[in-house]
């Protein structure tokens, strides 16, 4: 792996551009401390909730609400 990062070094900063921004935004709307729940199965379901806000306020920033609401009901 250290070779490949060598061989491309820009790698870990694209990596972080487009992978690392989402969760670092999920974290701070979390508070950047710790989940609410226990036990994995509960721990997950909380991660997808947050997902899913962050993906629904994308969508009405890209879209707006009229287009999101129009293209889910079809």
């Amino acid at each position: 792996m250290k070779l490949r990062l060598k061989l491309k070094v820009d790698a870990m900063r694209i990596r972080r551009e487009t992978v690392e921004y989402p969760f670092g935004t999920i974290k701070a709307w979390m508070g950047a401390t710790h989940f609410l729940t226990c036990t994995l199965e509960r721990v997950s379901t909380e991660m997808s909730m947050h997902v899913l806000a962050y993906n629904l306020k994308r969508a009405i920033n890209m879209m707006g609400v009229r287009e999101l609401v129009q293209a889910i009901r079809a």
